[in-house]
């Protein structure tokens, strides 16, 4: 189908990668409606500085925990990307809020007849399982232990593998065409002016407030492959299911290597926590549905230099004078 024409709802679109959705979506020629608790609000000035903001971008108000705001805004949509969601580890924050909003914006998609929707879950739904060996790849099928989230009190992914499975259930029950997209820790350039939670992750290791680095691994992706990874899941007629967004799992050893090496003019932490076990092994996963669309993935490295280069620039982090230009990535 032709772009231009289509009107899309993006949820929670002040948010770091919902910025970078709305973004893409007006370059592509969409029309974009997306809600914000304040459409005033400071905090969202810089969606309306984005190329074709003026003419094609409209801020709803709405709430996710009120239905009518949201039909309002999913009304004559063609497509909604439901990318809002509470990002904390307090149940009562975190579990309510993202299950009856996901259910609401479905059952609103629903009224509205869209075409499709496409929803962000997380790596979070995904991998969370004691149980599973180290030689299993991690992929689309794997979901999860919602026992093992909540005894460990990890109730950020137990609230996505619960919102996940609503969005599954609501959506056929009422006939929707759903397609979730499973990032892992999103990094990158910031649209917004505010820090958000996974960026603060690499700012730690750069002010000096981190003085060791954990024994663990994590996986990272960047904030434009994951925006486009929702489009192309939108516009791809045979898209279907679930795709996981992941680039590379690094153990933090690697990340604070690799932060070091580009950024020799900051206290980066080189000590491990944990010196008496054996190093955390990265798990495997595949990202083969995303690549299989068509998608290119931007490598860690550069997902790294990219965040802490857009922490300079928004003032966040100071830049040492002495050694500014002394680094050039390869891209």
């Amino acid at each position: 189908m032709p772009v231009s024409g289509q009107t899309v709802c993006v949820t929670g679109a002040g948010g770091f990668l919902a910025s970078w959705m709305v973004k893409l979506l007006l370059e592509r020629g969409y029309t974009v409606k997306g809600t914000v608790r304040n459409p005033d609000d400071p905090k969202n000035a810089h969606l309306k500085e984005l190329e074709g903001a003026k003419e094609r971008l409209i801020l709803c108000k709405a709430d996710l925990l009120d239905y009518e705001s949201l039909k309002e805004a999913i009304n004559g949509c063609d497509g909604v990307f439901h990318t809002a969601s509470p990002v904390t580890d307090d149940p009562e924050q975190m579990v309510e809020p993202a299950v009856n909003g996901t259910k609401y914006v479905i059952n609103a998609a629903a009224e509205a007849k869209v075409r499709r929707v496409v929803f962000t879950s997380s790596i979070g739904a995904v991998y969370m399982d004691p149980n599973r060996g180290p030689d299993v790849v991690v992929d689309e099928s794997c979901w999860s232990d919602l026992e093992f989230c909540k005894n460990t009190k990890n109730w950020y992914c137990y609230g996505k593998a619960v919102a996940e499975q609503a969005a599954w259930e609501v959506s056929k029950e009422k006939g929707v065409d759903l397609v979730v997209v499973n990032p892992v820790l999103v990094l990158g350039t910031m649209l917004q002016a505010t820090v958000n939670a996974s960026i603060v992750h690499i700012l730690k290791y750069l002010t000096g407030s981190a003085k060791t680095y954990a024994n663990s691994v994590q996986a990272y992706v960047h904030v434009k492959d994951v925006a486009l990874a929702h489009i192309l899941v939108f516009e791809t007629p045979s898209a279907s299911g679930r795709y996981l967004c992941a680039e590379s799992v690094l153990h933090r050893g690697e990340v604070v290597e690799i932060l070091a090496k580009f950024f020799p003019e900051y206290p980066v932490p080189l000590k491990c926590s944990d010196e008496k076990n054996p190093r955390a092994q990265p798990y495997k996963f595949s990202n083969q549905k995303l690549k299989d669309l068509g998608l290119e993935f931007t490598p860690v490295k550069q997902c790294l230099y990219d965040t802490v280069k857009s922490l300079q620039e928004k003032g966040v982090l100071q830049v040492p004078t002495q050694k500014k230009d002394s680094i050039h990535i390869q891209s």
